[in-house]
């Protein structure tokens, strides 16, 4: 899942994107409201974190852009304790949730979770497809007593595979949803992800494997 934080100190923004590829996030960072307006505005994130505080656009200013523009990610506020007003509109505005800083770090992953697993249909945390299943909350992949875990770029490839079993991804959407658009990595670095997890599926003994077709990208089917 990919996540966008927007705060303007940069020491925040530094721990909010540790906490969150900690727990095998991609993450985009921005410091003004404008620039998370513009990422934004891509409609290719799970989760917005912003801060109300911002220059160029505050939080609450941004907030109402996206909302006006249909965006309907789940939003997080960050705001200081003494901003209740600011709560209370950012609520009213559109915003999911709020946090007041200063924060614990499990509470900031729990609400991220809770928002994450909100922002459209139920998101189971075991997914299944064949005889493996993966889970999001270990980033362990399962098929029957073996069991590996995952790196962070495998886990999300993999989770995009199965939840979306039977349909392709394109090397395009994996490099923008996993990636980011500001990325330095080759398109290539797809190809490498999608080979190492071949290897693991096949070292577990998975009944399922990815395929792949010219024009259209790639697809997680079980092998009858």
């Amino acid at each position: 899942m990919r996540i966008l934080v927007a705060d303007d100190e940069p020491e925040m923004t530094m721990v909010l994107e540790a906490l969150l590829k900690r727990e095998h996030y991609s993450v985009d960072a921005v410091d003004n409201g404008q620039d998370a307006l513009d990422y934004a505005l891509t409609g290719n994130y799970d989760c917005l974190i912003l801060d109300i505080m911002m220059p160029k656009l505050d939080g609450l200013r941004t907030l109402k852009v996206l909302r006006a523009q249909n965006i309907a990610v789940p939003v997080l506020l960050l705001t200081a304790k003494s901003q209740v007003d600011d709560r209370v509109a950012g609520l009213d505005g559109g915003a999911d949730d709020y946090l007041p800083k200063p924060f614990d770090n499990r509470e900031f992953i729990a609400r991220v979770r809770a928002l994450t697993r909100r922002g459209g249909e139920y998101t189971p945390k075991i997914l299944t497809v064949g005889n493996v299943t993966l889970n999001c909350a270990t980033f362990e992949l399962k098929c029957g007593l073996v069991c590996i875990r995952l790196g962070n770029k495998e886990f999300q490839m993999l989770e995009m595979l199965m939840r979306q079993k039977g349909r392709f991804i394109s090397t395009e959407q994996f490099m923008e949803h996993i990636w980011g658009y500001d990325s330095d990595a080759e398109i290539n670095v797809v190809w490498a992800y999608i080979s190492y997890l071949r290897r693991k599926l096949e070292n577990v003994g998975a009944h399922v494997r990815i395929a792949v077709r010219r024009g259209h990208g790639y697809l997680l089917e079980e092998i009858v």
